[in-house]
């Protein structure tokens, strides 16, 4: 097996419109691994999710993203989910006029054509086998089936909408996976039932970078390390313990003990 880590940002520099946010984030992760991104709003947490993802309207000024090895920053959004890339959004879009069930066929069809370039024993879905294999992760997600033939988040609840954005991730079976604050707007209930899905979905084969400012997903998605996100840098690195404590001092008061040099407003 490579030493390659799967996953790996070294000294990235990013922003939008002119402003830098992104001012040096360094991040390795392995397979098998989960690791919690925490901050507070305005510390760059979103913008290094929408800069690995490939986002237009975010500028990469400086450093790289390595994925299996290979800096992904020149290629497009697309290309970078067919490699296996896959960013859950905090607000998914409504996309009218394109059913769930086709926007998932012609996603996941398009992933695995990528990976049988590749060289994997895999082919692009029959109609037949994506009927069977559709219905077979809705029932382990706890989907309802009228999902597959609702227009794309149009209408759907925020649980919905974090519920469809995991079964995508479903269908993909992408390596690494970004979760952007997909505890944001759901319930306690809505939140067991996302993480139970996402739980059920992981694999040793890959790894997830989990960005939450709460505590409270950590119960359920249980990270191997965990980081601290002030002023577009990570701060304190450590591990599932450091959540913990950050809950009980609260961001000010952590900031103060552990990093007083960084910029926390």
């Amino acid at each position: 097996m490579s030493d390659t880590p799967l996953f790996q940002i070294q000294n990235l520099h990013a922003g939008i419109e002119g402003q830098e946010i992104l001012r040096g984030v360094d991040l390795t992760i392995q397979r098998g691994e989960i690791h919690a991104l925490m901050g507070k709003n305005g510390s760059g947490k979103s913008t290094l999710a929408y800069a690995v993802a490939g986002h237009p309207n975010y500028e990469v000024t400086e450093g790289a993203v390595l994925y299996k090895g290979e800096n992904i920053l020149e290629m497009g959004p697309d290309e970078r989910a067919q490699l296996g890339l896959f960013l859950a959004f905090q607000y998914p879009t409504s996309i009218p006029g394109v059913s769930m069930a086709n926007f998932l066929r012609m996603a996941a069809n398009s992933r695995r054509q990528r990976r049988a370039d590749e060289g994997e024993d895999v082919a692009p879905f029959t109609p037949r086998e994506f009927r069977r294999t559709l219905r077979e992760k809705m029932a382990l997600l706890k989907v309802d089936e009228s999902f597959a033939n609702r227009y794309l988040n149009e209408g759907f609840s925020g649980g919905e909408k974090k519920r469809a954005e995991i079964l995508q991730m479903a269908m993909l079976e992408p390596e690494f996976c970004i979760m952007d604050e997909t505890d944001s707007g759901l319930d306690i209930d809505a939140l067991r039932t996302v993480s139970d899905g996402v739980n059920a979905l992981f694999t040793e084969n890959m790894a997830m970078l989990v960005i939450t400012h709460y505590q409270r997903l950590l119960n359920y998605i249980k990270p191997n390390f965990v980081h601290i996100m002030a002023d577009g840098r990570i701060v304190k690195s450590g591990g599932p313990e450091l959540a913990s404590e950050l809950e009980d001092l609260g961001y000010d008061k952590f900031m103060a003990k552990y990093v007083p040099e960084a910029v926390t407003a």
